[in-house]
């Protein structure tokens, strides 16, 4: 099951002079991410890197800031996944300390930084949500009302048209079970809108 954090969790090492300061926090894409590092460039005006992976579906990404290639960002996000984490950022603050620490000294680093934040961190499940939408004549429009309510679905939208469009949504592991009551009631007249069903994480 994948998780997200309730709040930001914070650790920080100091490996040969050099201070790694990590941050692990929620975040919901890629501009965002972007708004936070530039944020803690400015915090962090002396520092040599700022370092960040972000693991957020199709917006995922890792940058090393100037760290040889593949020995920050890439084992941050790496950290991430391990710890099925989603929606998630990871970022280390590193101030230089004249001492080098070689490619695996650097990858260690910046894992356990995050590694020792994601301990300090306290994680929520996320739940895979259905987006259902259907249309029903008007007479079946108290039907379907009533079984979203008894499925403890959320009904977002109702567009009443030619015909009741109803958009709700609801846990993934309950939609085949209501979808498949809804039909039988419907006799035919339930109209499924393809298009419009899809699945969303949310946290639980």
């Amino acid at each position: 099951m994948p998780f997200s954090l309730a709040c930001p969790a914070h650790h920080e090492l100091v490996i040969k002079k050099s201070r790694f300061i990590a941050c692990i926090e929620p975040v919901a894409g890629r501009e965002e991410a972007q708004a936070r590092v530039a944020k803690l460039k400015v915090e962090h005006p002396d520092a040599a890197h700022v370092c960040w992976a972000l693991l957020a579906g199709g917006q995922s990404a890792a940058n090393d800031d100037g760290e040889p290639g593949g020995t920050a960002g890439r084992p941050m996000l790496e950290v991430l996944r391990h710890q099925d984490l989603e929606g998630v950022m990871a970022s280390v603050v590193r101030y230089f300390g004249g001492i080098k620490l070689g490619a695996g000294g650097l990858v260690r680093a910046y894992t356990d930084a995050v590694a020792q934040a994601v301990l300090h961190a306290e994680k929520i499940p996320l739940i895979r949500q259905m987006q259902l939408a259907c249309s029903v004549p008007y007479a079946l429009e108290g039907l379907v009302r009533r079984e979203v309510e008894l499925a403890g679905a959320t009904l977002q939208q109702v567009v009443h048209g030619s015909v009741v469009r109803l958009h709700f949504a609801l846990p993934q592991t309950q939609a085949e079970g209501l979808m498949a009551r809804l039909s039988e009631s419907g006799k035919g007249q339930l109209v499924w809108l393809e298009g419009d069903n899809a699945a969303l994480l949310t946290a639980g």
